[in-house]
């Protein structure tokens, strides 16, 4: 089989046949190598290897994506990278911690940003302070704490978030932490709760529904082994938050039962969304669970909170949800 002729040169320049070539940059430069994509003859330096021949600096310059198109590809090639994100957000609450008081380090007793953000229901049911909801769930009780939930999360982001997606992996993420903070601050509000295990515990149900859902046995995979043994932590041990945990827990389960529900419904992205935003925003929930805290104290001590007793024991004993 015959090759077909290779382009007249004056196909590639208006230059003489026996006319020396110089390189398009550098004038004083002869060079017998010309851009494989435009034909301009270019010096060594002058020269990109492309993946077929050699390109010159003005045709390498014109294919390269711009910034914005760069930026999505190196965002395609990070497969958690809201997880990354959570993981990064939880180590600078901790060095915050740690730099307002170095004994944040071993975790034995309760620091200024514990008082600040940690979740306990004197500041809620006084200052409507909600925002604890959330921060608690980044904040921990030292660096053995921060650890085990950060290689958890780890773990299980590395799984779930390339299966959902980022949105909903971060949607439920969240909807898990409400859940925690919310059962924590419900059952055991007269003392500080802080971590990331409510969020983890719901990613582990959320993994183990999936399975389930899928006809696969959740306590036959490494998600169940994992699940049965935190719970049977969450239990033995003392100063764990029980209601951080499976608070955490149903939420992640739940939301994992209704995606699976709607995606078999073919409902479509718009509706999950809409779903799991209503699971976080509502408004009226988290005011009828203030009232109910304000009823409770009321009721236990017989006057409304007005403000936080630093000698409060909420203040002298701390919770790792």
């Amino acid at each position: 089989m015959s090759l077909p002729p290779p382009p007249p040169r004056s196909a590639l320049s208006t230059e003489a046949p026996g006319a020396a070539s110089v390189c398009y940059r550098h004038p004083k430069r002869q060079t017998g190598r010309r851009c494989t994509r435009c034909g301009k003859p270019a010096c060594s330096e002058c020269l990109v290897q492309a993946s077929v021949g050699s390109h010159c600096l003005d045709c390498a310059k014109a294919a390269r994506p711009d910034v914005k198109t760069r930026a999505r590809f190196w965002s395609a090639k990070q497969p958690a990278i809201v997880t990354t994100g959570i993981i990064a957000a939880n180590f600078l609450m901790f060095a915050y911690s740690v730099i307002r008081d170095p004994k944040a380090l071993t975790g034995r007793q309760i620091t200024v940003a514990h008082v600040e953000l940690g979740l306990y229901k004197q500041p809620i049911a006084a200052h409507h302070e909600w925002y604890r909801l959330i921060t608690s769930g980044f904040m921990h009780f030292g660096v053995i704490h921060i650890a085990l939930n950060m290689y958890i999360l780890f773990q299980l982001g590395q799984m779930i978030e390339p299966m959902i997606g980022r949105v909903r992996y971060l949607l439920v993420y969240l909807a898990s932490l409400l859940g925690g903070s919310a059962l924590a601050l419900t059952l055991e509000g007269d003392k500080i709760a802080a971590g990331a295990s409510g969020a983890v515990f719901g990613l582990m149900g959320f993994a183990a529904v999936g399975y389930y859902m899928r006809g696969i046995n959740p306590l036959s995979t490494s998600i169940g082994s994992l699940l049965m043994m935190n719970l049977l932590l969450t239990f033995m041990f003392r100063g764990i938050s029980i209601g951080g945990h499976i608070g955490g827990l149903i939420a992640g389960a739940t939301i994992g039962a209704l995606l699976d529900v709607l995606d078999e419904n073919h409902d479509g992205d718009a509706i999950h969304l809409d779903l799991i935003n209503a699971v976080l925003a509502d408004s009226e929930s988290l005011r009828r669970l203030g009232a109910m805290i304000d009823e409770l104290e009321r009721r236990r001590v017989g006057v409304r909170i007005v403000g936080i007793d630093p000698l409060h024991p909420a203040l002298r004993a701390n919770t790792k949800p």
